[in-house]
Order: structure tokens, then C-alpha cells, then sequence
């Protein structure tokens, strides 16, 4: 039996074609409000259940219990507040009960709002407690502080249900979990990554492929930061390891079209309940997950586990792993017993560096032909 979505109901708030054509009809007639391109992610992640359980944006009781407690008004786990903000003129204009058009920048119909709630927050206080700091060079508090002053809470309905780019990469909770059940896969582990594959996540993933049916490699595809990988580094590499290195009758593919917040530990706790609406069964939280800089401790995303209720997925706390030349192979500190003089740790410097240069870096830290494929494809870091 599939393991069950986040709240017990996997969520889908997309219309059907002749529902979404006559609100399309309609999109004249209601007010509009413009979605950047990663709100348009945001929507269409609420409307396919990959946020199950939201319905829609959080309410002001959401909002507040998901910054104090981490959880949503009803008590279900929740780590991160999503929310659409508006200046207040327009808040002041919106009705409670209102539908609203969202529409993305080329004013194209993306999803209907009922507006439930609107109210003020304190972005800087909520951005101490979402992201342990509020150190406006945190790129997740930036994105905080910069929103508007009011957010509208309610729910959504997705008229636009377009996957792009990389449609064929785009699953959505019902496809995944339909594919996991015809390949006979109970038990599912999934892999969160924003790179391109080096030898310590391919160490990571060999376990996940040991202790469960099949991998499900699940990348963010999205605005990330300077230096990281572009998307199609990391699609381009993972789709070798998925083809060429992982039998392929075991391990899955499929984006995640998130923008990341680098909120460390919290953000742990979203990726893992993420995975579990896609139907993964565990999930890995490795070092320094979803952090930045230095505001997270290494292991703090495995820790913040033990402090919540159990969200329904077992999490596979791993350690950082590293290449050991006496050992010949990759490793833990829990099974190799060498010094720091003969390990090779997957250093994102020394990565970012060689293939800048076009070199291909030592086969200790990444698979040469991942290398000699990035070099291939130019630009893969994000500026």
C-alpha cells in the first residue's frame, strides 16, 4: 500500500479544460494580480498536490502557526510559510469573498483566487524564526523582506497547467505515483539536489538504492543562487547516471520546479513531506541540506528531525562521505578509520573551479565523463 500524501489527501486544484476555459472567458471581468515566474511554480505545486495538504495560500492562523510552531492552523507539520503578497492599496480594495485572477508577466491566466483572508505580518520577525536569522544577506530573508506589506490567504484553482520548460522531466505527484506502483516499487527513497552529481551524492544514492526499491532523483529546477548549477548541468548529468550508470528499471528522473530558500533545517522538513506526496518512502538528508554560508550547523537539517512529531517518512540521516585513497573507494567517518591527509571531500570550490577552466576534475571527486559532459555543455553555473 502507497504510502499516503501529507494530510491524508493528496490535493488537486487543477480544472478541467472546459472549466478553465470559461474562467478564461471571464479573465476580463475579474481583477488581476502578477505572478513572478517562481510564484507561477508556487501555484502550480499547491494545484498538483506537491504541497499537499495546502489548498491554496496561507490564511493569517496558517501563517502565524507555520513561523511560531511549524505547523499549519490544524496542527498538520508545516515548515514554511507560502504566501501572496499585495501593496495595501490593493489589499485595502480586495473584498473578502473575492475571486481573483492570477496571471503571470505576460498577463496569461494562471489560476483562480478566492480571497478568504488579508493581513499584515512582520516580515523581519518571521524571518528570524522561519530562517534563524534575520541577516538580510541570507538569500531566503532577502526574499522575505522584499515582499509587500499585505498577504491575501485562500484557495486556488489551476487553469493553467502547462510544464515548461523541460515537460518531459515534470511529474506531478499522480503520475510518480502511479510509475512507482507499476514498477512494483514499495518502498521508494528520494534524493533532493541543486548539482550536478559528484562521487559522495552518487555514495549517497548507492544507499538509497540498497536499503529501498527504486531512487527517486528529484532535482530543484529554479532561481537558485550565483555559483550554483544551471538546470541543464544538472538535468544533463543526472540523465547519464539514470541512462548509464543506475539500472534503469530502478531509478526515476523528475524535476522539482521550486525556487529554494536556503532555509537549512526547516527547508529539510519541506523537501522530506515534498518527496513523501511524490510516494517516497524515505528520504535523504545529508550535510548542511538546503543551507547557505555558514548560518546552519552541518548536521542541523538531520537534527531539527528528532524535535518534530514523525511527518510519515523515514529519514536517512547520512554522513558526509569522502574518497579515501586507502581505502580505494568512497566512505563515512562510520566506515573508514583514516586521517584527513588521505581524504578527498567533495569540494564545490575545487568543482566549480576545474570546469570554469574547462579541466575535468580527479575521478576522486567526480565520475570523468560528468565532467568531460559539463565541459562540453559551457556555461553550468549560474552568475
Amino acid at each position: 500500500m502507497a504510502l499516503p500524501p501529507h494530510g491524508n489527501v493528496l490535493v488537486n486544484r487543477v480544472l478541467h479544460d472546459s472549466d478553465a476555459k470559461r474562467w478564461r472567458e471571464r479573465a476580463g471581468t475579474l481583477r488581476h494580480i502578477v505572478l513572478d515566474e517562481e510564484l507561477v511554480k508556487d501555484v502550480k505545486n499547491i494545484a498538483r498536490g506537491v504541497f499537499s495538504p495546502l489548498t491554496g495560500f496561507m490564511n493569517q492562523a496558517d501563517f502565524n502557526g507555520v513561523v511560531q510552531e511549524m505547523k499549519l492552523a490544524d496542527g498538520t507539520v508545516w515548515p514554511i510559510p507560502f504566501m501572496l503578497t499585495v501593496d495595501e492599496a490593493t489589499a485595502q480594495d480586495i473584498t473578502i469573498g473575492e475571486e481573483v485572477m492570477l496571471v503571470a508577466e505576460d498577463q496569461q491566466p494562471v489560476a483562480l483566487l478566492v480571497v478568504e483572508d488579508k493581513y499584515t505580518y512582520d516580515a523581519k520577525a518571521a524571518a528570524a524564526k522561519v530562517f534563524g536569522t534575520s541577516d538580510a544577506a541570507h538569500p531566503g530573508v532577502q526574499l522575505l523582506l522584499d515582499q509587500k506589506p499585505w498577504a491575501l490567504g485562500g484557495p486556488i484553482e489551476l487553469l493553467d497547467n502547462s510544464k515548461v520548460p523541460f515537460e518531459q522531466f515534470n511529474l506531478d505527484p499522480q503520475e510518480t505515483r502511479l510509475l512507482f506502483r507499476e514498477k512494483g516499487w514499495k518502498t521508494v527513497t528520494g534524493f533532493q539536489t541543486r548539482n550536478a552529481p559528484h562521487r559522495a551524492h552518487e555514495y549517497l544514492q548507492r544507499i538509497g538504492l540498497e536499503v529501498t526499491d527504486g531512487l527517486f532523483i528529484n532535482p530543484v529546477i529554479g532561481k537558485k543562487k550565483a555559483g550554483d548549477f544551471t538546470d541543464e548541468a544538472i538535468l544533463a548529468a543526472y540523465q547519464y547516471m539514470v541512462t548509464e550508470v543506475f539500472p534503469r528499471d530502478r531509478a526515476v528522473l523528475s524535476i522539482l520546479p521550486l525556487q529554494m530558500r536556503y532555509a537549512g533545517p526547516r527547508e529539510a522538513i519541506l523537501h522530506a513531506i515534498i518527496r513523501k506526496n511524490f510516494g517516497c518512502t524515505h528520504f535523504i538528508v545529508g550535510r548542511d541540506h538546503a543551507g547557505v554560508g555558514t548560518y546552519y550547523g552541518t548536521y542541523a537539517a538531520q537534527e531539527i528531525f528528532q524535535t518534530i512529531e514523525d511527518i510519515g517518512i523515514t529519514i536517512l540521516n547520512l554522513e558526509n562521505s569522502f574518497h579515501c585513497k586507502k581505502c580505494e573507494t568512497v566512505a563515512t567517518a562510520k566506515t573508514c578509520t583514516h586521517g584527513d591527509d588521505v581524504r578527498t571531500g567533495p569540494s564545490g570550490t575545487i568543482i566549480r573551479k576545474l570546469l570554469q577552466q574547462g579541466e575535468v576534475v580527479p575521478d576522486t571527486i567526480m565520475r570523468p565523463e560528468i565532467s568531460q559532459l559539463l565541459i562540453k555543455l559551457g556555461k553550468v553555473f549560474v552568475e
